[in-house]
């Protein structure tokens, strides 16, 4: 009384074939249906899918292949040029895109930091308020792999056509690649990730205009871009010779060009982020009177004057760089450096919390090498104090020209800046905890994720 009339309706069925219904508590069902697989049954249909394995392996042979060319490519236009304008030809291509491949490496580093908050205890999206439809790591290696891909293309597309005599369509390559970055980044539109452009476009903006409350992504930001002034240093006279349309022509003097590298604008971009920083502290303090603000103002303050008497260099006579001016701006190098050595270690860090730091809540190839190893302390302690005064000493103006060495200098304060994030972070989620417990967090959280209203950052 039960049967189904449906499964033994002749209708139903191929003449010779078995019944495409099986009724799972019959004998022989397995069977049935491994014949029906096996069968030539044109309702059978083979897919061949390449196994994530094998694709990735395909992207990385295909990665290195484009890598070797664009070195390959890069390296037979440069010794295509003369030796006397050789090094100078360098060093406009570097101008261009020094500023983007720096970016490139910081957005991978960001990536790493966001993949080993997830893999331990500390909630990051908590400390900067973001909501569960934030980017995780994996979404900022995406973006730092396509910034990989067209930043050095593009560059090798320059020293290429450069080299060949194609002047105009190599000046064409940094101006295009800027303007599309431009582009994307104030794109209106819902895509490429609107909500978290549109997150960083509203937090530069209250870094550059700090009239209401400081919040932690807005100094937590600052103090990144502070990191980073060699970049806007850069950018800002690589914008300015495309304005001028002086992209491409090795053969200017720079000392007294427009956009040359004695130019009063540069200390003035060099300083910025720093002035940024200050007057947040002071906003800060006028919210919260607490003391410590202003002398944390007072650390980003002894920036000033290290940017500004290096600068004196070119505008001075020498001997009174030398006996005045010079050892002037190597005492502020000095304050400065100890200054922000001192606070990066008691205040942004915390010492009484270095002990949780990698410790994750799950085993881990990272928390198994470090966590509960002195000497990682030791390593970050002197690392920082040691590229902290090359950091300093890297605003000196006599190292402009030397494009290498500032590159060096940059990348590691960018690896400073990244070994500083894991501890900056995990003191202000020690601070949260502490002051929330465990189980208020969570029901905010709960009552975040049943909310109707999102906001994608």
């Amino acid at each position: 009384m039960f049967d189904n009339p449906a499964t033994n309706s002749p209708h139903l069925r191929k003449s010779g074939s078995k019944s495409l219904f099986v009724d799972p508590g019959v004998n022989g069902s397995v069977s049935e249906m491994g014949d029906l697989k096996g069968s030539s049954s044109p309702l059978h249909i083979t897919t061949m899918v390449p196994s994530p394995i094998f694709l990735w392996r395909f992207k990385v042979v295909l990665f290195l292949f484009w890598a070797l060319c664009c070195c390959k490519i890069g390296w037979d236009s440069v010794m295509r040029m003369s030796i006397d304008l050789r090094d100078l030809f360098l060093y406009e291509a570097f101008l261009y895109y020094n500023p983007l491949l720096l970016v490139t490496m910081m957005v991978w580093l960001w990536g790493v930091n966001l993949w080993v908050f997830s893999q331990g205890s500390v909630n990051y999206s908590k400390v900067f308020d973001l909501d569960h439809n934030h980017l995780t790591h994996r979404e900022m290696w995406k973006c730092s792999m396509w910034l990989t891909i067209i930043v050095p293309t593009s560059m090798t597309a320059y020293l290429y056509l450069y080299s060949h005599g194609e002047v105009s369509l190599a000046a064409s390559q940094p101006v295009l690649l800027y303007i599309a970055f431009a582009l994307v980044l104030i794109f209106p539109f819902d895509i490429f990730y609107l909500s978290t452009r549109y997150f960083l476009l509203r937090t530069l903006w209250r870094i550059a205009f700090p009239l209401q409350p400081i919040t932690f992504p807005d100094f937590f930001l600052a103090d990144i871009l502070t990191s980073m002034v060699k970049v806007f240093s850069d950018l800002e006279r690589s914008v300015c010779r495309m304005v001028h349309r002086q992209v491409a022509t090795i053969a200017w003097f720079e000392a007294d060009a427009v956009c040359g590298s004695h130019q009063i604008a540069i200390p003035l971009v060099l300083v910025f982020p720093y002035i940024c920083r200050l007057l947040q502290c002071l906003r800060q303090y006028k919210d919260t009177k607490e003391k410590s603000s202003l002398l944390n103002a007072l650390k980003y303050s002894t920036a000033v004057p290290v940017i500004f008497l290096s600068a004196l260099k070119y505008h001075v006579m020498a001997d009174s760089w030398t006996s005045f001016y010079r050892p002037l701006w190597l005492f502020s190098s000095v304050i400065n450096s100890l200054y922000s050595f001192y606070w990066d270690v008691t205040r942004d860090w915390d010492l009484s919390g270095f002990t949780k730091i990698f410790k994750f809540s799950r085993p881990s190839y990272i928390s198994t090498l470090l966590y509960g190893r002195q000497w990682v302390y030791f390593w970050v302690i002197g690392s920082n104090l040691v590229l902290r005064c090359a950091w300093t000493y890297k605003l000196s103006a006599h190292l402009r020209h030397n494009y290498i060495t500032v590159f060096t200098i940059t990348a590691m304060e960018m690896l400073r800046r990244f070994q500083w994030i894991f501890f900056r972070v995990e003191n202000e989620w020690n601070k949260i905890t502490k002051s929330h417990p465990m189980g208020e967090i969570s029901l905010e959280e709960d009552k975040l994720l049943g909310s109707t209203t999102t906001h994608d950052v």
